[in-house]
């Protein structure tokens, strides 16, 4: 048989291992349930080598991008941890789930939701978490006990070592498990050996905390880089045509961190830290994960183990003039996703829209469950066979704002190549519908092959008016759809 002959037979054998999908438990070669390794890193943005970043230090992370699928336009739906974890785990978008902040609990809002672990955990799956995996915020005090066969412990660190000044950054040489990420792995490594010894098949998430603000890291990590070498975000002003309400000013650096201005332009050498910091913790957070995968490893089990990672959503460092997250634009929705399965082992770049609420159906798919008929999200497991398909046609992301004592609601449509936002009534989001241009306070279009920077908001450019119309009829449809 030759190589072409081969190739065909193995994409026809796979096809058919997924199109039985629905009827049928996936299974791997030894016939076991597959396991899922459920990795969550808070604030991390596609800055890593396997998403062509140059100058991140990730190589555990890139070696298992080497055999997954990278979701290269993948999309949070709620720029903030909370709403973004809450519509993730439960696969349904933030108007559903009703958490739009950080004090809003889930199972105040939606009593009866099954979360991915708990579905998992009812459909014959041992479920544990370690870290932050949903946001503390939204969750009872034992991170949504009914989710989980195992108990869920905290952690052991501080957000600062050795001194109560809340720094923004700290470079500390001090071995990993002094640090809070260092002691999340180990909990997780013998959890993970404890499972692997239970008849069951299990799903582990472990949440890492970094490189979530302040920026601490072990003196290690930030030595691997020289802070000349990180440059400036190019365009550090608002877009032309924008509203300003679009923008936000960094509250969450400015309001907490000590030395940080409180308005205007964060001075260069300040940046650069802040840079220098952001990626010495992705460092510390890869060396973490190297940590996880070896032990996978060592335990046999990466053959019939999934393994599925994320970001829970983008961050600011420094383009539009803004720091952190909490906006409809690129670099804050914008966030990591990838996705192992042993039973396919290519590496694959999915370069069309993706959401996290894909991320629920997709693992049911992948393991052979049922996909649940009222979840939002569309299963992504076909992509793993065929990266040219498209799943959908584009991501929605929100975001809220106040705006002279008017509350407004951002929805943004994420394409291959627009952005398309309409800021509206507020009362469109919480009624579920009532949606007409005479709710439509301002609107926002970026062409990222002409502009990727988003210096220009183009909706009313003659030139885009077509494109303009084209997508505020899928905002339209989207909402007539989610009203019925």
């Amino acid at each position: 048989m030759n190589i072409m002959m081969k190739n065909i037979f193995l994409l026809i054998s796979v096809s058919l291992l997924f199109s039985c999908a629905p009827k049928e438990k996936i299974k791997n070669k030894s016939g076991e349930k597959m396991n899922i390794l459920f990795i969550a890193v808070d604030d991390l943005k596609p800055n890593l080598g396997c998403y062509g970043d140059t100058v991140s230090i990730s190589p555990n992370i890139d070696k298992l991008a080497g055999e997954a699928a990278v979701f290269t336009n993948n999309h949070c739906q709620q720029a903030v941890c909370g709403p973004s974890r809450a519509s993730l785990l439960t696969g349904l978008r933030p108007d559903r789930t009703e958490v739009w902040d950080l004090k809003t609990l889930i199972r105040d809002k939606n009593p009866d939701v099954v979360t991915l672990p708990q579905y998992f955990k009812e459909n014959g799956y041992q479920t544990a978490a370690r870290g932050k995996v949903f946001d503390l915020r939204s969750v009872d005090k034992k991170h949504d006990e009914i989710s989980w066969t195992y108990p869920y412990e905290s952690p052991n660190g501080r957000r600062w070592i050795g001194t109560k000044k809340k720094l923004i950054t700290q470079n500390v040489d001090l071995p990993d498990d002094k640090f809070f990420d260092g002691s999340i792995v180990n909990q997780s490594m013998e959890l993970l050996e404890k499972m692997s010894k239970k008849e069951k098949p299990f799903f582990l998430a472990v949440g890492f905390k970094k490189p979530h603000l302040p920026f601490v890291a072990p003196k290690k990590c930030w030595d691997k880089f020289d802070r000349n070498q990180f440059k400036l975000a190019e365009f550090q002003e608002h877009a032309k045509n924008a509203p300003e309400f679009a923008f936000q000013p960094g509250w969450e650096l400015r309001g907490i961190y000590a030395g940080v201005p409180k308005t205007g332009r964060i001075p260069d050498d300040m940046q650069r830290e802040l840079i220098h910091g952001y990626y010495a913790c992705i460092n510390h957070i890869d060396d973490q994960i190297g940590k996880l995968l070896n032990k996978l490893d060592e335990l046999g089990l990466r053959e019939n183990t999934i393994v599925v990672l994320w970001g829970d959503h983008g961050w600011h460092l420094g383009d539009h003039l803004m720091w952190c997250k909490h906006t409809n634009f690129e670099q804050s929705t914008r966030a990591p996703l990838i996705i192992f399965d042993p039973r396919i082992r290519k590496e694959i770049k999915y370069q069309f829209p993706t959401e996290f609420i894909d991320i629920f159906p997709t693992l049911c798919d992948l393991t052979g469950l049922k996909i649940p008929s009222d979840i939002d999200g569309v299963s992504l497991a076909k992509v793993l066979i065929n990266p040219e398909v498209k799943v959908k046609k584009f991501a929605m992301s929100q975001f809220h704002r106040d705006t002279k004592g008017k509350k407004v609601e951002g929805y943004a449509i994420r394409t291959e190549r627009y952005r398309y936002v309409e800021w509206v009534d507020i009362i469109v989001r919480e009624d579920n519908g009532k949606y007409g241009e005479d709710k439509i306070i301002a609107r926002e279009l970026y062409d990222y092959q002409k502009d990727p920077l988003e210096k220009i908001s183009v909706v009313d450019y003659p030139e885009y008016k077509e494109i303009a119309e084209k997508m505020h009829k899928q905002m339209k449809d989207f909402f007539l759809k989610k009203k019925k």
